[in-house]
């Protein structure tokens, strides 16, 4: 039983150590993710089903040559590429927001460390050891946490930017 409970133990001390920035990296992240696997579902699910649907609008119209028609076709696709880069934006916010979360956790771990010195002086290299771990933990984490998105979102800008130039082709106005 005690090797079941061991990793939820190495994750409590690694909590421990880092400090309470931590739950706030958690957090981001997993809001993080979150959003990035909607939008993985949505281009993989959802898309194609709206720009079928947005095909068979535009094929089902009898004028697609007009100044009006090409005002259309430009709503069309408009609407496809607010759908499409919808939550991208939050998520690049997100990305960046975990260094600074990161960084606030190392001022904190420092002010941990002022503190051991200012009460025991600056003998005392266990209890600022403390500190230090609290310093370097969240930074290390708000770094790893913002690199494990970077290669899905630039995915995603690209995918968006495919799918809207699909739909673009997908609407000729002849």
């Amino acid at each position: 039983m005690s090797l079941l409970l061991e990793p939820f133990y190495v994750i409590r001390d690694f909590f421990e150590a880092g400090g309470d920035v931590l739950y706030g990296i958690l957090v981001v992240t997993i809001l993080m993710w979150t959003f990035i696997i909607e939008r993985l579902w949505y281009f993989y699910g959802e898309m194609p089903k709206r720009v079928r649907q947005v095909q068979e609008e535009w094929d089902n119209r009898e004028d697609t040559t007009s100044w009006y028609a090409r005002r259309i076709r430009d709503m069309l696709i408009s609407d496809i590429s607010l759908e499409a880069k919808q939550y991208l934006l939050l998520i690049k916010t997100l990305m960046a927001v975990l260094p600074l979360l990161g960084l606030l956790g190392t001022v904190t771990g420092m002010v941990q460390v002022f503190d051991v010195m200012a009460i025991t002086g600056t003998s005392n290299a266990r209890l600022m050891a403390g500190g230090v771990s609290a310093a370097t933990i969240p930074t290390m984490s708000g770094l790893v946490a913002a690199l494990s998105g970077v290669y899905l979102v630039t995915f995603l800008e690209n995918k968006a930017n495919a799918e809207i130039e699909q739909a673009e082709d997908l609407l000729l106005p002849y």
